[in-house]
């Protein structure tokens, strides 16, 4: 879609709300274009947004009272201006309604969290999503649990504590839907030592400075990849590093991703169990096998369970299972039967994703499947589906994130049984507590107050295995953080 711009410069605010409102794709057809200017008075600041798509034509306005506000402030109402314009227009020009509404930030429970903050009440903060920024009533309920939960966890932390990461950037195969930067194991086999060895000198020379300034961890999460692509005898390396080079003595939680079912088998488990990990996914994220396949799955949906089954044998009190709404060749019909069967488990967690069409992903490149995937209508009728059926039986939404090029401009949502909320996955999401992150492709974050800094490992495992420079000098920007927040220089 052809953007022009009358009387301002918000480039990136217009074009994160045309790709929310329309897609990727959006202006594929010649002539299709938003027009948004803005005009200022002495009290207010205009918008107006005019929108021709598909030979459709519609005009919208919105206004700001920037009277007294300070720069900040007034690019902040400025922008909010312009995007309600544009969203008036473009839900005029389609016809559609847009669950989100203008919202097109990654973390919408943080709104929510800064009106609670400034002391409005949570039947207060749910009118001003719905009235100002035109949230449905379903994802404002969404954002209201989210919000509640994520304030009650980051008032339960501690000082000098923070979360870690650890990434395992090997997979057996490539699903067709992933962007991540990994490695399939067999081709790259011969990388795997040498990277446990990079790992594990990661993970004794920063750990060596949070047990020097007293640092403890709260959260582990070790993540993918798959880490279970990994031998048992490899897992229990890594482990055994993390448990003698980290702070983990007063470890609240542990968490690893098993994720894929056809890389778990018991013994990987036991290691797991044994090294004190009390928490793992087993992702089906489809429990239909035409699905799994157009996905580059190579498990059927009873390896799921077989998987499944294995965990509780093993020990497991806290399981997550992953679905993706949005699949190629999957339908309203088939998401509700993964749901069904998922919630015939019994999982603590189950996290309902929503397909992004991300840059790496082989469905974005037209390699695997792009055909196939369901239109934005019939994704929005998986989620109306999946709420009312994890509400029923016991659970409730604690976490949630947006991504851009999501089907239909939707949602990724956890949902737990009371008790079982992940703490390591609100902290990353909410960005209120440092986390530390170890592997190829890792990134730090240097929390202080609403100062985030970032420190990006190498991303590629052959980088990161031969730049060890860059981890001792990474190494010298932690410690000088956690020194300066602790008030020691």
């Amino acid at each position: 879609m052809k953007l022009i711009f009358e009387g301002h410069d918000y480039k990136y605010a217009l074009e994160q709300t045309v790709v929310a409102l329309f897609g990727e794709k959006a202006g594929a057809e010649d002539g299709d274009e938003l027009v948004s200017c803005l005009s200022f008075g002495q009290r207010y600041a205009t918008a107006s947004a005019r929108i021709k798509y598909k030979g459709r034509e519609a005009r919208a306005f919105a206004r700001a009272d920037i009277r007294g506000a300070d720069e900040n402030e007034r690019t902040r109402l400025c922008t909010h201006a312009l995007k309600i314009a544009a969203f008036k227009a473009a839900r005029e020009v389609t016809g559609r309604s847009y669950p989100w509404g203008a919202l097109t930030g990654v973390r919408p429970a943080k709104l929510f969290v800064r009106f609670l903050d400034g002391g409005m009440s949570p039947s207060e903060t749910s009118r001003m999503m719905e009235d100002r920024y035109f949230v449905s009533p379903e994802r404002v309920k969404l954002a209201e649990a989210a919000a509640i939960f994520g304030r009650e966890v980051r008032n339960s932390r501690r000082e000098g504590r923070l979360s870690v990461y650890i990434g395992i950037p090997f997979c057996p195969s490539r699903c067709s839907y992933c962007s991540f930067v990994s490695s399939e194991i067999g081709r790259a086999s011969a990388l795997v030592e040498p990277y446990i060895d990079a790992l594990c000198r990661e993970l004794e020379i920063k750990g060596n400075t949070l047990r020097e300034l007293g640092i403890q961890v709260d959260t582990a999460y070790i993540g993918g990849g798959t880490p279970t692509s990994l031998s048992a005898k490899q897992l229990g390396r890594v482990m055994d590093s993390i448990a003698r080079f980290l702070p983990v003595e007063g470890l609240e939680e542990y968490t690893v991703e098993a994720g894929r079912p056809d890389t778990i088998t018991e013994e990987k488990l036991g290691v797991i169990r044994e090294h004190g990990a009390g928490r793992i996914s087993i992702n089906p994220q489809s429990m239909m096998g035409k699905v799994l396949e157009l996905c580059g799955r190579p498990h059927t949906p009873e390896d799921v369970i077989e998987a499944y089954e294995i965990a509780r044998r093993v020990g497991f009190g806290c399981i997550n299972m992953d679905t993706i709404a949005g699949l190629p060749g999957d339908s309203p019909d088939g998401f509700a039967h993964t749901i069904e069967e998922v919630l015939r488990l019994n999982p603590e967690n189950i996290t309902v994703h929503t397909l992004a069409l991300k840059r790496g992903s082989d469905i974005k490149s037209g390699e695997a499947s792009a055909g196939n995937i369901p239109a934005p209508e019939n994704v929005e009728r998986m989620l109306d589906f999946a709420f009312p059926a994890l509400y029923n039986k016991g659970y409730n939404p604690y976490y949630l994130y947006r991504q851009k090029y999501m089907a239909a401009s939707l949602e990724n949502t956890g949902w737990a049984k009371p008790g079982s909320e992940g703490i390591y996955n609100v902290c990353i999401m909410e960005e209120f507590q440092t986390i530390l992150s170890f592997g190829a492709g890792a990134v730090t974050k240097l929390v202080d107050g609403a100062r985030i800094k970032r420190l990006s490992n190498s991303k590629y495992p052959r980088e990161y295995i031969a730049d060890r420079e860059k981890i001792e000098k990474d190494n010298i920007k932690l410690r000088e953080f956690l020194l300066q927040i602790s008030g020691k220089i």
